[in-house]
């Protein structure tokens, strides 16, 4: 039972991670990992494989922080994807990674590391996260039935606004602007009303109408 909680906290935690950074927001991928890794380093319990991989992951932020080349942590996210496939610490460091290679153009790299973590992580928020990611990556590179596919993977429905919320995007980019219209509607249905995002998927419904 005391693992059951340990984990759920641990979810909870990584929701917070992904909300702090939905739209690649790097800083805030940072602050997040750091906050959620302080959660992990200092519950008192003893050292396990969750902590070890909390550490590894303090390295890469730090590092990644300081202003470190992508290859300077190599060695670390193999590290972590090799021994730690399944603890949420890997699939964090992979998202990090993935977003360096996005911001950088490099959507082939970003793709399969979000392809890694579709491989290796099951939790609901890990998976909802990198199928968005995922999918806004194919959107880069005008692959758009592939982003649509990629959408249509089942998520939790916590997390069904942001995936029917992306299917409006590329919608959109391919100049459906019914087909996006109505994906803003049903996010905006299904985002509750107190949603920092209500607006922002407003605006972008009422742009195309």
């Amino acid at each position: 039972m005391a693992g059951h909680i340990q984990e759920q906290e641990e979810l909870e935690n990584f929701k917070y991670f992904w909300r702090s950074w939905g739209r690649w927001l790097f800083g805030g991928l940072v602050i997040a990992a750091l906050a959620y890794l302080g959660y992990i380093m200092y519950q008192g319990h003893k050292l396990d494989k969750r902590q070890e991989a909390a550490g590894i992951l303090v390295k890469i932020a730090e590092k990644t922080e300081a202003g470190a080349d992508i290859k300077e942590t190599q060695a670390d996210l193999q590290n972590l994807q090799q021994n730690y496939s399944d603890s949420l610490a890997a699939a964090q460091a992979t998202l990090m990674a993935a977003s360096l290679e996005f911001d950088k153009g490099n959507y082939d790299v970003a793709a399969g590391h979000l392809n890694w973590v579709l491989k290796h992580q099951t939790s609901a928020p890990v998976q909802a996260l990198a199928v968005q990611r995922l999918a806004v990556v194919q959107l880069q590179q005008g692959k758009y039935d592939e982003a649509l596919a990629t959408l249509n993977t089942s998520v939790d429905s916590a997390f069904e606004s942001l995936i029917t919320e992306t299917k409006g995007d590329v919608y959109a980019a391919q100049g459906k602007n019914k087909e996006a219209v109505q994906m803003y509607d049903q996010a905006l249905a299904k985002l509750a009303k107190d949603s920092p995002n209500r607006d922002a998927v407003q605006f972008k419904a009422d742009q195309l109408r």
